[in-house]
Protein backbone atom coordinates (compact mmCIF):
# COMPACT_ATOMS: atom_id res chain seq x y z
CA UNK A 1 0.00 0.00 0.00
CA UNK A 2 1.27 3.47 -0.93
CA UNK A 3 2.02 5.80 2.01
CA UNK A 4 -0.12 8.96 1.93
CA UNK A 5 1.58 12.10 3.22
CA UNK A 6 -0.46 14.55 5.30
CA UNK A 7 0.56 17.87 3.74
CA UNK A 8 -0.80 19.95 6.63
CA UNK A 9 1.41 17.97 8.97
CA UNK A 10 4.37 18.42 6.60
CA UNK A 11 3.82 22.18 6.56
CA UNK A 12 3.66 22.42 10.36
CA UNK A 13 6.61 20.10 10.91
CA UNK A 14 8.92 21.80 8.39
CA UNK A 15 7.50 25.34 8.33
CA UNK A 16 10.80 27.00 9.26
CA UNK A 17 12.80 24.95 6.72
CA UNK A 18 10.23 25.73 3.99
CA UNK A 19 10.36 29.43 4.92
CA UNK A 20 14.18 29.37 4.74
CA UNK A 21 14.20 27.74 1.28
CA UNK A 22 11.73 30.27 -0.10
CA UNK A 23 13.32 33.25 1.68
CA UNK A 24 16.66 32.43 0.06
CA UNK A 25 15.38 32.32 -3.53
CA UNK A 26 18.23 34.04 -5.42
CA UNK A 27 16.25 36.33 -7.74
CA UNK A 28 13.96 37.53 -4.95
CA UNK A 29 16.99 38.28 -2.79
CA UNK A 30 18.62 40.15 -5.68
CA UNK A 31 15.54 42.38 -6.03
CA UNK A 32 15.19 42.87 -2.27
CA UNK A 33 11.86 41.02 -1.91
CA UNK A 34 11.24 40.03 1.71
CA UNK A 35 9.09 37.03 2.58
CA UNK A 36 6.85 38.18 5.42
CA UNK A 37 4.70 35.12 6.05
CA UNK A 38 4.15 31.60 4.77
CA UNK A 39 1.32 29.31 5.82
CA UNK A 40 -0.53 26.41 4.18
CA UNK A 41 -1.18 27.54 0.62
CA UNK A 42 -0.58 31.20 1.44
CA UNK A 43 2.35 33.62 1.31
CA UNK A 44 2.93 37.35 1.79
CA UNK A 45 5.97 39.34 0.64
CA UNK A 46 7.02 43.00 0.52
CA UNK A 47 9.32 45.04 -1.70
CA UNK A 48 10.43 48.64 -1.31
CA UNK A 49 10.50 50.22 -4.77
CA UNK A 50 13.90 51.63 -5.74
CA UNK A 51 14.69 54.05 -8.58
CA UNK A 52 16.12 51.29 -10.79
CA UNK A 53 12.74 49.48 -10.63
CA UNK A 54 10.96 52.24 -12.53
CA UNK A 55 10.04 52.36 -16.21
CA UNK A 56 10.50 55.28 -18.64
CA UNK A 57 7.34 56.94 -17.27
CA UNK A 58 8.60 56.97 -13.68
CA UNK A 59 6.25 54.26 -12.42
CA UNK A 60 7.00 50.72 -11.22
CA UNK A 61 8.05 48.51 -14.13
CA UNK A 62 5.60 45.70 -14.89
CA UNK A 63 8.42 43.16 -14.59
CA UNK A 64 8.93 44.16 -10.95
CA UNK A 65 5.23 43.77 -10.19
CA UNK A 66 5.25 40.39 -11.95
CA UNK A 67 8.38 39.32 -10.04
CA UNK A 68 6.87 39.85 -6.59
CA UNK A 69 3.59 38.23 -7.71
CA UNK A 70 5.43 35.22 -9.11
CA UNK A 71 7.52 34.96 -5.93
CA UNK A 72 4.54 34.76 -3.56
CA UNK A 73 2.86 32.32 -5.94
CA UNK A 74 5.96 30.11 -5.77
CA UNK A 75 6.11 30.43 -1.99
CA UNK A 76 2.44 29.54 -1.55
CA UNK A 77 2.50 26.52 -3.87
CA UNK A 78 5.71 25.20 -2.26
CA UNK A 79 4.40 25.80 1.28
CA UNK A 80 3.81 22.08 1.91
CA UNK A 81 7.43 21.15 1.23
CA UNK A 82 6.41 19.47 -2.03
CA UNK A 83 8.22 20.75 -5.12
CA UNK A 84 5.87 22.81 -7.28
CA UNK A 85 6.56 24.86 -10.40
CA UNK A 86 4.54 27.42 -12.30
CA UNK A 87 2.46 26.09 -15.17
CA UNK A 88 0.64 29.27 -16.18
CA UNK A 89 -0.02 32.81 -14.98
CA UNK A 90 -2.26 35.66 -16.04
CA UNK A 91 -1.54 39.08 -14.60
CA UNK A 92 -3.78 42.14 -14.77
CA UNK A 93 -2.22 45.56 -14.17
CA UNK A 94 -4.81 47.99 -12.79
CA UNK A 95 -2.92 50.97 -11.47
CA UNK A 96 0.62 52.32 -11.66
CA UNK A 97 2.95 51.73 -8.74
CA UNK A 98 4.80 54.83 -7.58
CA UNK A 99 8.43 55.61 -6.91
CA UNK A 100 9.33 55.08 -3.26
CA UNK A 101 6.26 52.97 -2.48
CA UNK A 102 6.17 49.57 -0.81
CA UNK A 103 4.63 46.70 -2.77
CA UNK A 104 2.92 43.91 -0.88
CA UNK A 105 1.87 40.72 -2.62
CA UNK A 106 -0.38 38.05 -1.15
CA UNK A 107 -0.96 34.63 -2.74
CA UNK A 108 -3.86 32.45 -1.62
CA UNK A 109 -4.49 28.89 -2.69
CA UNK A 110 -7.98 28.40 -4.08
CA UNK A 111 -7.73 24.65 -4.61
CA UNK A 112 -5.15 21.90 -4.98
CA UNK A 113 -5.01 18.23 -5.78
CA UNK A 114 -2.07 15.84 -6.00
CA UNK A 115 -0.86 17.31 -9.34
CA UNK A 116 -2.16 20.89 -9.64
CA UNK A 117 -2.76 23.97 -7.50
CA UNK A 118 -4.74 27.14 -8.33
CA UNK A 119 -3.82 30.50 -6.79
CA UNK A 120 -5.02 34.10 -6.66
CA UNK A 121 -2.48 36.83 -6.07
CA UNK A 122 -3.09 40.48 -5.16
CA UNK A 123 -0.37 43.10 -5.42
CA UNK A 124 -0.96 46.27 -3.46
CA UNK A 125 1.02 49.43 -2.88
CA UNK A 126 0.53 52.59 -0.87
CA UNK A 127 -2.04 53.58 -3.53
CA UNK A 128 -4.14 50.40 -3.06
CA UNK A 129 -4.61 47.42 -5.39
CA UNK A 130 -2.35 47.72 -8.44
CA UNK A 131 -2.47 44.22 -9.96
CA UNK A 132 -3.92 40.74 -9.68
CA UNK A 133 -2.64 37.39 -10.89
CA UNK A 134 -4.24 34.02 -11.44
CA UNK A 135 -1.74 31.18 -11.42
CA UNK A 136 -1.61 27.41 -11.81
CA UNK A 137 1.15 25.24 -10.36
CA UNK A 138 2.27 21.77 -11.32
CA UNK A 139 2.95 19.77 -8.16
CA UNK A 140 5.78 17.29 -8.69
CA UNK A 141 5.92 14.00 -6.81
CA UNK A 142 9.07 14.82 -4.80
CA UNK A 143 9.42 16.84 -1.61
CA UNK A 144 12.30 19.18 -0.77
CA UNK A 145 11.93 18.41 2.94
CA UNK A 146 12.34 14.94 4.48
CA UNK A 147 9.33 12.65 4.12
CA UNK A 148 10.56 9.89 6.43
CA UNK A 149 12.28 9.84 9.78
Amino acid sequence: MKHVIDESEMHERYKSEIFDVMENEPYARFLGIKLVKISEGKAVAKLNVKDYMLNSHGTVHGAIIFAIADYVFASACNSYGKTAVGLSTTINYMKAGKKGSCLQATAIEEKKNHKLGWYKVEIESDEGLIATMEAVAYRKSQYFVPTED
